[in-house]
């Protein structure tokens, strides 16, 4: 349950049972802890530290890698206190999102979700038929989480390592300064006269 809310004692009784049965639902597939009423049993590294969702998919391999959250709400905690302080951090992990709501506050949710720019991977709602309990797909975003272009982006604009860079890319050094012709023509020309100077005093 949320630190910030105190639900009535008929709405806690009624998320602690959706709680247990979508824990026994998964618990098939992934290792499946749930947090209901005020306990603590199963946590996630989300936000400002540990937090508590309602049921926490993990990995049935030696890693126990997370796999997934469920938070569940009734309609007392879909509002935007609860949306900032629980969902949005949900939203930003890199495990699924799942967020359960009573059928009469999905667009309550979906609204919420989209002004605060909260990223859901799949929102259900849940309604009671006598002594039952049935949820609905209502929406599924098939797109990809925010942080996964920003840091393919990123890496595109990080600079190559020396050793990767192609050697074509290397400047060449430049090649050696060429003598001008003027300073040849100068230098012939100074060593004529002296020439001339030579076979005139052989003359004489």
């Amino acid at each position: 349950m949320s630190p910030i809310l105190v639900r009535p004692v008929r709405e806690q009784l009624e998320h602690d049972r959706i709680i247990r049965l979508l824990q026994s639902k998964w618990r098939r597939k992934y290792e499946a802890g749930m947090n209901p009423g005020t306990e603590q049993n199963m946590a996630v590294t989300a936000g400002p530290g540990a937090m508590y969702p309602d049921v926490v998919l993990m990995s049935q391999e030696r890693g126990h890698r997370l796999q997934g959250v469920i938070e569940v709400e009734t309609g007392e905690s879909v509002n935007h206190l609860e949306a900032l302080s629980q969902w949005a951090h949900f939203g930003k992990l890199r495990a699924p999102f799942h967020l359960y709501v009573p059928a009469g506050m999905v667009d309550v949710a979906r609204r919420l979700c989209e002004e605060n720019r909260i990223y859901v991977n799949e929102i259900w709602s849940y309604h009671t038929v006598g002594d039952q309990i049935r949820f609905t797909l209502v929406h599924r975003n098939r797109e990809a989480p925010p942080s996964a272009p920003r840091a393919r982006a990123a890496q595109a604009a990080a600079p190559a390592p020396r050793e990767s860079r192609p050697r074509a890319a290397q400047a060449a050094p430049p090649p050696p300064p060429r003598r001008k012709p003027a300073a040849r023509a100068a230098k012939t020309a100074a060593r004529k006269p002296a020439k001339k100077t030579a076979r005139s005093q052989k003359r004489k």
